[in-house]
């Protein structure tokens, strides 16, 4: 006797899948290619036209859960996100993402109509299709090829805001196909796009904020459940009040990151993950709606779109924005190649494929090429590239050593540090080691948790837990000390400058 479920095979191979997916994907990154793109070919492989393991024959489908990858991507870009690089980036990031949207969408439009024997509204439904970066190749992408501050803080806003200009253009040009809507209707619609996106993720973002700050759920993971049901009551209210919810959504992100530090780190590291699986899955859904035997019939077509978008469209789009607020030529150059194309564009590329458009296929073809150009040729070499332009930063220079987790109402906080090889405290006594302010409480070593004593010795690998007043700047204070840039009180050691 045996008892099968209707979803039994489903979740045997959703699980298959998923696993074989993340471990191809930890070994495309051992050898510098995108993890992206590799399960944009996984889904491709088990579709139709390969192994014929998945079947999925309507776009709607692909539409619906890419909108509901999105969501969770673009959220958890925002929790991420700094405030401090939210200030750096917010005025050159916006920029980008409203005047270089427009102006990367109009040439991509006017070079495919001048180069390609195609009708006008084709050709720009392609340049507004593929006008916006894609923040989940963008984040994947920085977290392996760390930039400077300034740049990775302009391509983070940038990719997470550009959204609502794509699908505004995309969506009008589809409207302006079907009935010709005039200037006065362009002109409401985005600007109920734009500003109640902004309008309504902001005012989600306060209450929401405000709740996860005041209301005791009893366990703490259900804190981040919440934060999720506040992510789509964000995108859900603005979609239905006819604004971006795109943008909403990414603007909810940013307030509660900012706004919640009590359950900051649970919450994130929640996020972080339901957005990685969200990222696997929608790049094998979008892998599996393409036929790669169709493929070869846009390759010429496509590597025309791509040259324009590339080396024409997105420089263009760069300096137009940027050239009046000092980047240099370095910079500008990084930014354009950093302009990677991803799920957005692809997603984007189903919605003329669903409203009937005739060259809905065809549109749809041509930007999942030039995604997998972007994805192999860009994505594979903005390390090289930021190298070569003296632009490459070390990872341990970018990231804060120590991390804030305040401790209800009260006014103390414990600060972590995660100790590695480079810091000043490792291998050092604690007999020799004082922080600026408050006291080392414990360390966590594998599944150990010690109880310091003035003999113990900090090692690599160990979690530092030190209980301080709350203050503003404790976790830069302790950052300084654990990298031996400020010299604590009892340690007369000088700091590890030289080996030894």
């Amino acid at each position: 006797m045996s008892i099968q479920l209707p979803a039994d095979w489903w979740i045997l191979v959703v699980a298959a899948l998923l696993v074989g997916g993340v471990l191809a994907a930890g070994f495309a990154n051992r050898l510098r290619l995108p993890g992206l793109l590799l399960f944009l070919v996984f889904g491709m492989i088990i579709g139709d036209d390969g192994l014929g393991l998945v079947t999925l024959d309507d776009p709607r489908v692909a539409q619906i859960g890419g909108t509901i990858a999105l969501l969770l991507i673009l959220f958890e870009g925002g929790l991420s996100t700094k405030p401090r690089d939210l200030r750096v980036g917010a005025l050159p990031g916006s920029l980008l993402a409203t005047a270089g949207v427009l102006v990367t969408a109009g040439v991509v439009g006017a070079g495919t109509f001048l180069l390609l024997d195609i009708e006008a509204m084709t050709a720009f439904l392609i340049g507004a299709v593929v006008a916006s970066t894609d923040a989940a190749a963008v984040f994947a992408v920085l977290r392996r090829a760390p930039l400077p501050r300034r740049l990775a803080s302009l391509l983070e806003v940038e990719s997470g805001a550009n959204d609502p200009i794509a699908i505004m253009l995309t969506i009008g040009l589809i409207e302006t196909w079907r009935g010709g809507p005039g200037v006065t209707d362009w002109a409401g619609f985005a600007a109920m796009q734009l500003g109640g996106g902004l309008v309504i993720g902001a005012l989600i973002g306060i209450a929401g904020s405000w709740t996860l700050m005041r209301v005791n759920l009893g366990p703490e993971g259900a804190y981040p459940v919440l934060a999720l049901g506040i992510a789509g009551l964000s995108y859900g209210v603005a979609a239905a009040a006819g604004a971006s919810g795109f943008l909403a959504v990414y603007v909810t992100g940013l307030i509660v990151g900012a706004q919640v530090p009590l359950h900051r780190r649970g919450i994130r590291t929640f996020h972080q993950g339901l957005s990685s699986t969200a990222e696997v899955g929608l790049f094998m859904l979008l892998g599996v709606l393409v036929f790669p035997s169709q493929l070869p019939a846009v390759i010429g077509p496509g590597l025309v779109v791509t040259m324009v978008l590339v080396l024409l469209a997105r420089p263009i789009a760069v300096v137009v924005s940027l050239v009046w607020l000092r980047y240099r030529w370095q910079e500008l150059t990084l930014i354009s190649w950093a302009g990677l194309r991803g799920a957005v564009p692809i997603v984007l590329a189903t919605f003329p494929f669903v409203a009937g458009y005739p060259d809905g296929l065809f549109i749809f073809n041509i930007i999942f090429f030039v995604v997998l150009v972007s994805a192999a040729v860009q994505g594979s070499s903005i390390s090289l590239v930021s190298r070569w332009l003296g632009l490459r930063t070390e990872a341990s220079g970018l990231d804060p050593v120590a991390e804030n987790v305040p401790i209800g109402s009260i006014n103390t906080e414990m600060i972590e540090v995660r100790v590695t090889d480079d810091l000043y405290i490792a291998g050092r006594q604690l007999k020799d080691l004082a922080p600026p302010q408050g006291l080392i409480t414990s360390i966590l070593r594998g599944s150990r948790i010690l109880i310091p004593s003035p003999r113990t010795r900090v090692r690599s690998g160990d979690l530092v837990i030190i209980a301080a007043p709350h203050h503003s700047s404790a976790s830069k204070r302790i950052t300084a000390w654990a990298r031996g840039e400020q010299p604590p009180s009892n340690d007369h050691h000088p700091p590890r400058s030289q080996p030894g």
